[in-house]
């Protein structure tokens, strides 16, 4: 992708974010098993992220896999952004969409289909390519901000939505992220998300 080009639909994607609008982002694949009260249960294909450890200043962790997607890598090839961004560990408003988790803390950018099969090397040591396993995911929607205190009240009320469900966690909820720290708070998309049980 030219540089030019890519530049533009960068600006272009940021610029539709602000009002939520989200389609240029491409996302994994997922059917939707089951639809309960307050939640989906979503399964997923394998995929594959560019990952790298998140500490308490997430703006780095972020920087770094953005700094990848945008050439750092040994092909000097720029990688369309994809949605969301997952994190686990701190939680800080984020962009599309990005995964965490409690203890550590990991942010994933998912790779487009086309760069998932062959994608080129990170040239900087902290990020890592990972192939997220096939997973069946309760995740839980919800607007606004994701600020710590949201997404804790937003992953206690899926904890209880999935055990009234009877369904069995295999791991600690994640945070989801599709929408830049800019877009209009009340058309943000968010989720938080646990592993079930196959």
């Amino acid at each position: 992708m030219g540089a030019i080009f890519y530049y533009l639909l960068t600006f272009t994607e940021a610029a539709l974010g602000v009002v939520g609008i989200r389609a240029l982002y491409e996302q994994p694949a997922y059917t939707v098993a089951e639809r309960l009260p307050g939640l989906e249960l979503r399964d997923y294909q394998p995929r594959v992220a560019a990952e790298t450890d998140s500490g308490p200043d997430r703006a780095d962790a972020f920087r770094r896999l953005f700094r990848y997607i945008t050439g750092a890598n040994t092909a000097g090839e720029r990688i369309a952004m994809t949605a969301p961004v997952a994190q686990t560990g701190e939680r800080i408003a984020m962009t599309v969409p990005v995964q965490s988790s409690p203890a550590g803390g990991v942010m994933r950018f998912f790779l487009p289909r086309d760069v998932a099969e062959n994608p080129p090397a990170p040239t900087d040591k902290l990020v890592r390519i990972v192939t997220v396993p096939a997973e069946r995911l309760a995740v839980r929607r919800f607007s606004g901000s994701a600020d710590a205190a949201k997404v804790a009240t937003e992953e206690r009320r899926l904890l209880t939505d999935v055990a009234r469900a009877g369904k069995t966690p295999t791991g600690t909820p994640f945070l989801l992220t599709y929408d830049a720290p800019f877009t209009l708070p009340f058309l943000r998309r968010n989720e938080v998300a646990v592993p079930l049980a196959p």
